[in-house]
């Protein structure tokens, strides 16, 4: 089975989907023996946000219609992520940055390295409250991580993972995608949102199920 994942790393539930997903093809892999592949795909949460970003509160207010409506939201987010294992840290956020740069580097890496590099973006934002717009931030946490820094700089120069961006956006356009985290399974099969790890299990099944009886 593959799986193709549509996320951006400022959406707090494209971290705790991605968390269950990864723990439902464990569960899956070790019950059914089959292999289970992912593929990582870029999408903008908020394509407006300029590449310097925004201030994180004050973007949010706008967004949800007023201050007094932040915290409820981040209090459910932040809950949801400690029952599934995943910690968010709203307080330690001050910005909301573009991640464009962000999802060129990952498309310039290895597929081996993206899924180690989207977890480490993302809990160098959520966690730690780090700029992940800012170039120099980036190329931290990919030395942290073991790749060559120097190599990335120079094909970020080139402009290289700009074109896989875009095709990875125009994609998803075209599947009528318009929120995340969504999941493609063996390339027909769409799931849109943070499902607990048990529902992506039957979905497993199911779609296996389907597949050979060819249904």
């Amino acid at each position: 089975m593959h799986i193709d994942i549509y996320s951006d790393m400022v959406c707090p539930w494209c971290r705790i989907g991605k968390k269950n997903v990864m723990d439902a093809i464990e569960q899956w892999s070790h019950e059914s023996g089959e292999e289970v592949t992912v593929s990582y795909h870029a999408y903008l949460l908020d394509p407006s946000v300029p590449v310097e970003g925004l201030p994180f509160r004050a973007s949010m207010a706008h967004k949800m219609g007023g201050e007094h409506r932040i915290e409820e939201m981040l209090q459910h987010v932040t809950e949801a992520g400690a029952a599934v294992g995943v910690t968010f840290r709203f307080d330690r956020v001050t910005r909301m940055p573009s991640t464009v740069l962000a999802h060129r580097l990952t498309a310039i890496l290895p597929e081996e390295r993206r899924e180690a590099w989207i977890d480490a973006v993302m809990m160098a934002y959520f966690e730690y409250g780090r700029d992940i717009a800012r170039r120099e931030v980036l190329l931290e946490i990919a030395t942290d991580l073991g790749c060559n820094t120097h190599q990335l700089e120079t094909a970020l120069e080139d402009g290289s993972g700009a074109e896989e961006v875009q095709a990875d956006l125009d994609h998803a356009s075209a599947m009528g995608i318009t929120g995340v985290p969504f999941f493609v399974l063996n390339n027909k099969y769409g799931l849109s949102g943070a499902y607990p790890a048990a529902e992506f299990v039957k979905a497993f099944g199911k779609i296996a199920e389907q597949d050979r009886t060819g249904e």
